[in-house]
């Protein structure tokens, strides 16, 4: 799957260029169809890189009671309201009747990104170098759409979200962040677009990433699938 890199600091991104890395993706076999002939083949998936985040801007100033003037210029207008931070730590998706605990996973010592594991069961992660999910920016979790052996992974029904599903996450503090699925999109690997996925947003916003385009020839995924999702109201 394509995943962003290390270097969050509490705020947005800035312009920089992206890198490629490589980590090892999910294991052979479609969800949408039978798995591979070995239950032992993986994908080995770039990772796009999105640069780091500065200090998240102030918060808009309160509206004057002053009539304005004549040439006065338009106020600003207000972000969108976001929660505290505070870690996840369950996520759910009651649409397709997925649930999961969530590891807190960042990189490797050797700049890639470490994965959830791909035995039958395994949870989905969000990457600790993202937004906690609630706060402003995108939250990135990632589960793999099948398990070693070609059986599901937590994230094999991603596909079949519509716009107006939700996704549910608890977190540390006892609360729950409710988001709303916006789209759903498939992208090629080689031509992932880091900045629609992982840039800045107003609000909180999530992102639900997997592996899709499955190639029966070569066992491996050519493609994501990236679902977007909205902080609910």
């Amino acid at each position: 799957m394509t995943v962003p890199t290390a270097g969050r600091r509490r705020g947005r991104l800035v312009p920089a260029a992206a890198a490629l890395l490589l980590l090892s993706g999910c294991a052979g076999g479609s969800p949408a169809q039978p798995a591979a002939p070995s239950s032992s083949a993986s994908v080995s998936s770039p990772v796009s890189v999105p640069p780091a985040r500065t200090p998240a801007p102030a918060p808009t100033a309160a509206p004057s009671t002053a009539a304005p003037g004549p040439d006065a210029a338009p106020a600003p207008e207000a972000l969108p309201p976001v929660l505290v931070r505070s870690a996840p730590v369950a996520v759910r998706i009651p649409a397709v009747g997925a649930s999961s605990g969530l590891l807190h996973l960042g990189l490797r010592p050797d700049g890639s990104l470490a994965v959830p594991p791909t035995h039958p069961g395994a949870p989905a992660s969000w990457y600790t170098s993202s937004p906690t999910p609630g706060e402003r920016g995108p939250a990135v979790l990632l589960g793999h759409v099948n398990a070693t052996g070609g059986g599901p992974g937590v994230f094999a029904g991603l596909r079949g979200l519509v716009p107006g599903d939700t996704v549910e996450i608890d977190r540390e503090d006892g609360s729950t962040a409710v988001f709303v699925v916006e789209r759903g999109e498939q992208y090629a690997k080689n031509a992932f677009p880091t900045r629609a996925v992982y840039g800045n947003t107003a609000g909180a916003e999530l992102r639900l990433i997997t592996c899709d385009g499955y190639d029966p020839a070569t066992g491996l995924f050519d493609d994501n699938y990236v679902v977007y999702a909205r902080l609910a109201a």
